[in-house]
């Protein structure tokens, strides 16, 4: 029986977080700590709207989150390094006997980061999928769920810097990689871009995310970053990937519709160039929870988002401490869908 990602499109039965806990991400003052966990915070409650919440506590901090969280949020105890669910957790996968899995890909603090820690992250993906029920799906592939996007239909969206890079699969070919993401998330043509947005690529990235360059919001369409200012390195890096897109087609031989997304007005924070992305948004029932910087742009990206899931309720979350601590809202969630039939 063979599995296949859902597009992220597809009807939700819950969304799962995990709550800042140490390193990074949760910084080193208490101003510090109470933004990251005020920020994820708001994400969950904004998702709640359209879903239940799952958020995953580490045992230490289970007094510390009550008091940020409402009673819509469920939560799981589990030791963690970090809070980067998609990242962490397991990639929901569903077959044509209407059951659900997970996979489990390897986790390695992307790409073995000097930064990172992932020994209890490492463990996430299997607890989850034990927590929802379902079957664990083992992959020997070390990969993040921010590295690839999917259409549902056997399209996938990756970035040759991520499942290539030699500190996550060392020697590992297009072939390989292509050949287990067929296995484990249905893929029948995977488009490859050459990289990532310029921050994302630096001391406290990722190595090339796609899920902040590009998504596929329905069969065929394609939305994509667009730093529309020359002074940003990133404005380069957007017209390669327009490029790349434009003219090319999906599992279904669709040729893309390429929608351009304006990159916020914004170039710049005290570290330097910004890769703050409309792009890095959740899809969850009837709502689309997008971030937002407090940017003249913000208003013209949602309503982009808007255009592109019609029906849908578009929420904005401000995504600048996410962003500070080098992702977005895509990134500290992860769905779990209905399985196809609509059973739950």
């Amino acid at each position: 029986m063979s599995w296949i990602m859902p597009a992220e499109t597809s009807a939700q039965k819950r969304v799962w977080m995990a709550f800042p806990h140490e390193g990074y991400t949760l910084g080193t003052t208490e101003d510090a700590a109470h933004a990251a966990r005020s920020t994820w915070a708001n994400v969950a409650h904004a998702v709640a709207e359209f879903a239940p919440v799952t958020m995953v506590v580490d045992p230490a901090d289970t007094h510390i989150a009550a008091r940020y969280l409402d009673d819509r949020i469920t939560l799981r105890s589990a030791e963690l390094n970090d809070a980067w669910m998609r990242d962490i957790g397991p990639t929901f996968v569903t077959n044509d006997a209407g059951e659900r899995g997970a996979i489990d890909w390897v986790f390695n603090g992307w790409g073995a980061q000097s930064w990172a820690t992932w020994d209890k992250d490492a463990q996430i993906g299997a607890a989850v999928a034990a927590w929802a029920g379902v079957e664990r799906i083992e992959s020997s592939l070390v990969n993040e769920g921010g590295g690839f996007h999917v259409d549902g239909e056997g399209t996938v969206l990756a970035t040759e810097t991520v499942q290539l890079d030699p500190r996550r699969n060392p020697g590992m070919t297009k072939a390989e990689v292509e050949a287990e993401f067929a296995r484990t998330i249905g893929a029948t043509k995977v488009h490859w871009l050459s990289r990532g947005l310029t921050r994302d690529a630096q001391e406290f990235g990722t190595r090339g995310h796609v899920d902040i360059v590009a998504t596929i919001c329905s069969p065929g369409t394609v939305l994509v970053h667009s730093q529309q200012n020359p002074e940003h390195p990133d404005h380069a890096i957007s017209q390669e990937v327009i490029a790349s897109l434009t003219g090319a087609t999906d599992a279904k031989g669709r040729t893309f519709t390429v929608v351009e997304v304006p990159a916020p007005v914004v170039l710049r924070d005290e570290e330097g160039f910004v890769d703050y992305s409309y792009i890095n948004h959740l899809v969850i029932n009837d709502g689309v929870i997008a971030c937002t910087f407090n940017d003249p742009h913000d208003e013209v990206a949602l309503g982009v988002l808007a255009d592109a899931y019609p029906g849908r309720k578009v929420v904005g979350v401000d995504a600048r401490e996410l962003f500070a601590r080098g992702g977005g809202i895509h990134c500290i969630t992860q769905q779990e869908p209905v399985i196809r039939d609509n059973k739950s």
